[in-house]
């Protein structure tokens, strides 16, 4: 079940998202949203995979069964946060509201010059702090991503920014953990999301909104083997054309000694669950993994 998102079918035909995307850029954002709400409607109405993972996500983080309005508000507030990509990646981010928490703090590690992990979730906006990246704080960051998941979307909102497209390493490869080392090297940030597992990756249990979820080592894997500190990072919608950037400081070294490192990444695993919790619960309508994310779905 753990990886059971990477086998999912794209939604959406290549014309459907052509047309999203003219409207937007020529229409302009409030043109746009209107079509927000015949999405939500057909995913309610067409996609039962998706409402039955959304159903038992919320059922969990809002503790009681939840109605169809908070199934709609779900899959609203994810269709509104792939549109507002566009706006970010189109460098047409004015019309949005964004605030940076902790700015001071993050900016100061970035003048440092020494490399970190920026260790995200599928959380609100991510493709936020891209775009600060590469036009607003001008700051160096890579990511590390799958690029053969959801190639449709992922292409036609690349192609808005090939600066942003440039920037990604991708996983899975022989060569990307050369290449990330090369980075961190250079004193470049290396940006990825910790909540899903991928079929390499080694899982650990955790505790997880009142039950067990399996979460991935190899992020923090990676920060402890390149022996670079770990900052949190998450961009949470807050409606309208609001969105709040947190920086977290998370680990200044981790140490992981080989006879122990599977216990030592277990404890930091479950500290990253913990603050993912926290998040998700602050913003429950946020949280964009639509399959079975822990063990038994059925709870």
């Amino acid at each position: 079940m753990s990886r059971a998102w990477f086998q999912q079918a794209e939604r959406g035909s290549p014309l459907a998202l052509r047309i999203i995307l003219w409207v937007a850029l020529n229409m302009g954002r409030r043109a746009s949203r209107a079509l927000l709400y015949p999405i939500t409607a057909y995913f309610l109405l067409f996609a039962p995979q998706s409402r039955r993972h959304s159903r038992n996500y919320l059922r969990r983080v809002l503790e009681r069964e939840p109605r169809l309005a908070d199934l709609a508000r779900h899959l609203h507030s994810f269709a509104a946060v792939i549109l507002d990509r566009v706006f970010l990646l189109a460098g047409q981010d004015a019309c949005l509201d964004i605030r940076v928490h902790n700015r001071e703090a993050f900016l100061e590690h970035v003048d440092s010059g020494r490399g970190a992990i920026l260790l995200g979730a599928h959380l609100g906006s991510f493709e936020a702090l891209r775009a600060l990246a590469v036009g607003k704080y001008d700051f160096p960051v890579r990511v590390l991503m799958y690029n053969d998941h959801n190639q449709s979307i992922t292409q036609f909102l690349e192609a808005l920014n090939p600066e942003v497209a440039a920037s990604v390493i991708p996983l899975g490869r022989t060569e990307t953990l050369i290449q990330a080392r090369e980075c961190l090297d250079r004193g470049e940030l290396i940006a990825t999301l910790g909540d899903r597992v991928a079929e390499s990756d080694k899982m650990v249990a955790c505790n997880f909104l009142g039950d067990t979820a399996l979460f991935p080592q190899g992020p923090l894997l990676l920060a402890a083997v390149l022996k670079v500190p770990v900052i949190l990072c998450f961009g949470l919608y807050r409606g309208g054309n609001r969105y709040d950037i947190f920086f977290e400081p998370f680990a200044e070294t981790i140490e992981a000694p080989r006879g122990q490192r599977d216990a030592a990444l277990a404890h930091w695993v479950q500290r990253y669950a913990d603050r993912l919790e926290a998040r998700v619960r602050e913003a429950p309508y946020n949280w964009f993994n639509f399959y079975d994310f822990w063990d038994d779905p059925s709870k």
